[in-house]
């Protein structure tokens, strides 16, 4: 049986798909391998993040995505296409529903290259659009229709976005173009720094999610690292420890927690103390990085739990808000309500 709605999140370093009743049925990464000489796609998601850096010059990888908004309009088009058609079949004659996740205050004209992109790719017209600190916390599944104060900071792979969500709508928030990617650009720049060695951003993110830790660990992890000696240019090895990874990050994690101390700085006192009472919940894959709740509890004193599978969160949450859609519309402020209403 054909899907009628979806969720999509197009997220800058992943793209997940979820179905209803199906769960999650894509999960890979948002980079498009194309042949130079005629701009065809070559590889798509997982096949072509394995060609990052081990191609010849006549294929370039590209990730259409930066920063949570399309950087590539043609080419996110492609992408989306080749999820959606793989989730939906080729010979479709229905087309269905889709959701797809935008960061939350991005422009009207970032708001209108995601929509066409996703109707270009298969999407029922109009393709709706919804924030994304709200679809990670319906994922979440913190209880946003009641009017009492929820805080949810999604930590993705280009944004970190921090939001206070009553009444599925969003009473503040704050975004920063400062995630998972930019750690990975601190860990890069701290190992050539420190150890004259050149690695690339893939090593950078194994040696994240393999070692890496917000905070200082009692027993330190180690990794043997391999890149270009910058001094001889010869392949080398050197191991790295936990407390590297922490030194590398730290400037990122700081304005991070920057980003949710000025959501609670602005958050109204009824709502403030509901958030203590209840806590702030983490989304996004960076969410996973080893003790980064605890961080957070350290530097705004409020209790910090990461979401139960914090990647799915808000591919789960885009599919779900699809049957709030109306509750939803009228729920954001005038401004935004383009947000998930057609134009």
């Amino acid at each position: 049986m054909l899907p009628k709605r979806i969720g999509v999140d197009l997220g800058t370093a992943n793209v997940l798909v979820y179905v209803k009743g199906r769960g999650i049925v894509i999960n890979e990464p948002s980079v498009v391998a194309l042949a130079n000489r005629d701009n065809t796609v070559v590889a798509v998601g997982r096949e072509a993040q394995e060609m990052m850096g081990r191609v010849p010059g006549s294929i370039s990888v590209i990730r259409p995505m930066r920063d949570g908004v399309i950087a590539d309009y043609l080419i996110t088009e492609a992408m989306l296409r080749y999820f959606i058609q793989k989730v939906i079949g080729r010979l479709n004659l229905i087309k269905p529903e889709v959701m797809v996740c935008i960061p939350a205050g991005v422009t009207s004209v970032e708001q209108r290259a995601v929509r066409d992109a996703a109707e270009q790719a298969g999407g029922r017209r109009p393709v709706h659009l919804v924030p994304e600190p709200l679809a990670a916390a319906i994922g979440a599944r913190i209880p946003v229709n009641s009017p009492s104060g929820n805080m949810v900071v999604d930590i993705g792979g280009g944004r970190t976005e921090a939001a206070v969500i009553s009444m599925y709508g969003i009473v503040v928030s704050e975004s920063v173009r400062v995630a998972g990617d930019r750690l990975d650009d601190a860990i890069v720049a701290y190992v050539k720094r420190r150890y004259n060695l050149l690695i690339g951003d893939r090593t950078a993110e194994e040696m994240k999610v393999t070692i890496g830790a917000a905070v200082p660990l009692e027993q330190e992890l180690k990794m043997d690292v391999r890149g270009r000696d910058q001094i001889s240019g010869l392949p080398k090895t050197v191991t790295v420890s936990t407390s590297d990874v922490t030194a590398a990050i730290q400037d990122a994690l700081a304005t991070i927690v920057s980003v949710v101390r000025t959501v609670l700085e602005r958050t109204p006192p009824e709502l403030a103390s509901d958030v203590i009472d209840r806590g702030i919940v983490l989304t996004g894959g960076t969410a996973l990085l080893r003790h980064l709740d605890i961080l957070l509890t350290q530097e705004t004193g409020i209790p910090c739990q990461v979401a139960e599978n914090p990647i799915d969160c808000v591919a789960i949450g885009a599919g779900v808000a699809l049957e709030y859609l109306d509750v939803i519309k009228r729920s954001l402020p005038t401004e935004e309500e383009t947000l998930v209403a057609s134009y």
